[in-house]
């Protein structure tokens, strides 16, 4: 079987493709260089004999403006291609609370390109995950300031990348669900309480000043939006776990 995944070299893409690759289908791997979604290059000759789509791709800008403009435009080149190419399944990466959260401008994003996936006509799974372990360290240099993380103690369910890519993995090769799936870590956390294993575990030297009021990417946000709302597909790979393996992966000072 034909599976196209549009951004296959990401962090989840490159995951997820060999993954599929490995299971012996004919994966491509979709980058920007080669499928551009905002004007549509590449994107027939991409799609021609696929059967599943996975959509990893991201806004290159996070500016509220422009990440709508690339969800939207995206989605208006994409599924008439999907039509015309016949695909049976389209999977695409979304955001656990997306719609929990429509003060901050790249969650209403997410909530618009969902809204396309529904009205497209084609069937689909939404796979709708919690924050990346990878990405707890970026949210962590967000808010320092010196040698002071400010950060919120917003509750939040991490996951691993690795574990992310299997969901996705997983569901592009079972029927539509038309609706959304659930894809959570096993532990939930307080981000203000992971900045600190972070740095505990790095030999970081920054503090972390805990400030409820910093919220979300800048937004409040209610007290379990960060969290599944409904059953959920769980990692097996807790924090700790991940930081130990990280660790033992990473280059080893001379």
């Amino acid at each position: 079987m034909k599976i196209v995944v549009l951004g296959g070299t990401g962090l989840i893409g490159s995951r997820v493709v060999r993954t599929l690759a490995e299971k012996g289908h004919d994966v491509l791997a979709a980058s920007a260089s080669t499928v551009d979604l905002l004007t549509g290059r590449g994107l027939s000759e991409a799609l021609e004999g696929a059967q599943v789509v996975v959509d990893l791709t991201n806004s290159p800008s996070f500016e509220d403006a422009a990440v709508l403009n690339f969800f939207t435009t995206a989605a208006r080149n994409l599924f008439p291609a999907e039509a015309a190419a016949g695909v049976k399944l389209h999977v695409a990466l979304s955001i656990v609370g997306a719609d929990r959260m429509e003060n901050v401008g790249y969650m209403r994003a997410k909530v618009a390109q969902e809204d396309a996936i529904k009205a497209s006509g084609i069937p689909y799974t939404i796979v709708r995950a919690t924050q990346f372990f990878e990405f707890i360290g970026s949210l962590a240099d967000a808010g320092t300031q010196g040698g002071t993380a400010r950060l919120s103690n917003v509750l939040m369910q991490p996951i691993a990348a690795d574990d992310i890519a299997g969901a996705v993995a997983k569901f592009a090769l079972e029927a539509p669900k038309n609706g959304y799936i659930n894809v959570a870590g096993p532990e939930r956390r307080t981000l203000d309480e992971l900045a600190r294993e972070l740095f505990k575990a790095r030999n970081d030297p920054r503090q972390v000043v805990t400030d409820p009021s910093l919220g979300y990417f800048g937004g409040q946000v209610p007290e379990n939006a960060l969290v599944p709302d409904k059953a959920a597909l769980l990692g097996t790979v807790r924090f700790s776990d991940w930081l130990t393996r990280s660790q033992a992966k990473a280059p080893q000072a001379r």
